[in-house]
Formats: C-alpha cells, sequence, structure tokens
C-alpha cells in the first residue's frame, strides 16, 4: 500500500506539475518522497516527470518514470485508441510496488491526469486510478472566474467516490475572496496559493516551497 498524496486538478493544465515540484522542494528533508505520473499523453510535447524533475532538482531516486506514456494530446482512453493500446488499470499500480527501485519507506507525490472525471479506458475514470492507489486526494485548482463552481463541483464528485480530499491549492493571481468561498461551502482547507511566476525555475519554486507552501504543515500527517 502506497502513502502520499494523489495530485488532481479542476481541468488540465491549472499547476499540478508545479505543486508537485513543490511538494518534493517542501517535504525531501523529512521524509523520503517520490513523483510518479502514471499516466502522461502529449509526450511528444510534453513530459510532465522531465519537468518535475527539472524544477524539483531532483535525483534519480525522487523520480518514478514507469507508467503509460503516449503521444498524443488528448484525453488517456482516447490518446491510448489511437496509439492502438488499451490502458490497465491493475497492471499500472502494480508497477510501483513491483519496482526493483522502489523502497518500502517512499512517501508519493502521484500526479493524475487532466481531472477527476478524465476517462482512463472505456469503463475506468481518474477517480478510479485514484481509488486504486487509496491515496489521499489534494486538489489543484486555477483562481479565475469560475474556479469555486469547479473547484466545488471536483470536491463534491471525489467525496461521492468515497476518496478522501484533504484540502486545495490555487494557482494564479491572488485573492482570498475565491479561497473564502472554498472553504466555506466546500468545508475543506485552502493549503496554499501558488503565485503567478513570471517564470518558473527550480531555484525560485524551491524559495517559495520552502518558505509559503503549507506553511502550517498540514499535509506532513498524509506522508507518515
Amino acid at each position: 500500500m502506497l502513502r502520499g498524496l494523489f495530485i488532481t486538478g479542476t481541468d488540465t493544465g491549472v499547476g499540478k506539475t508545479v505543486v508537485s515540484a513543490a511538494l518534493l522542494h517542501r517535504y525531501r528533508t523529512q521524509l523520503p518522497v517520490c513523483y510518479w505520473k502514471p499516466i502522461q499523453t502529449g509526450i511528444e510535447q510534453d513530459d510532465d516527470t522531465a519537468e518535475v524533475r527539472r524544477l524539483a532538482s531532483a535525483c534519480d531516486q525522487e523520480i518514478f518514470g514507469e507508467g503509460v506514456r503516449l503521444p498524443r494530446p488528448v484525453s488517456p482512453h482516447l490518446a491510448a485508441e489511437w496509439a492502438g493500446q488499451t490502458i490497465d488499470m491493475h497492471s499500472l499500480t502494480a508497477l510501483p510496488a513491483g519496482s526493483a527501485g522502489t523502497q518500502p519507506d517512499k512517501r508519493w507525490i502521484v500526479e493524475g491526469a487532466g481531472g477527476a472525471l478524465v476517462p482512463v479506458n472505456k469503463t475506468a475514470l481518474m477517480t478510479d486510478l485514484m481509488a486504486l492507489l487509496a491515496l489521499p486526494v489534494l486538489v489543484v485548482s486555477r483562481n479565475a472566474l469560475g474556479t469555486i463552481n469547479h473547484t466545488l463541483l471536483t470536491i463534491e464528485i471525489l467525496r461521492a467516490r468515497g476518496l478522501r480530499v484533504v484540502g486545495i491549492v490555487m494557482c494564479g493571481d491572488e485573492g482570498r475572496d475565491n479561497a473564502k468561498a472554498i472553504e466555506h461551502y466546500g468545508k475543506i482547507p485552502v493549503i496554499s496559493h501558488v503565485p503567478r511566476f513570471d517564470k518558473v525555475t527550480p531555484e525560485g519554486l524551491q524559495h517559495w516551497a520552502k518558505t509559503d507552501f503549507d506553511r502550517e504543515g498540514r499535509l506532513l500527517e498524509f506522508f507518515r
């Protein structure tokens, strides 16, 4: 059984990869954290695993690179179909436990593909992958118009599927009104707000993560 967090988002491109790298910066001195992206589409254009390795200045022991890697930048079920493949959920979730390089004391930062209801194959959604991994879920949202609705919908669907949602991380222009509404109506804490970086660099992200990300250490309990 894995220990750690599953990182999902209210949409694709909201900041899950940056938050995953920030988690490595924030907690690597306290725990043996390791990043994993089980499913990556559009690998010819974007490689989130490589980006986390760069942004977190991660060593090999902090990155688990195995998983489904598909060329087209579309939903996993469609990318797999176009590639003549089918994503087998049980084989996928067996990868970390079966890897010779995996140590039993590792704490996992698992990044999903897209949002909570992204189709993985003809019968499963991203929420089914979360359930199989049995990890608490951290939701990343974009601090922009519409985010209250999108975030509350994501929280509701995760809870309806019996998943434990532990908090929200908001990305973009800072503003407390959206965060207050999400905390009130969603009955959930907004853990941190990722600022809008002119350019995200390993040094800049490290500084922010160590000084401002999860200042109260509320996520630490989910890695223990």
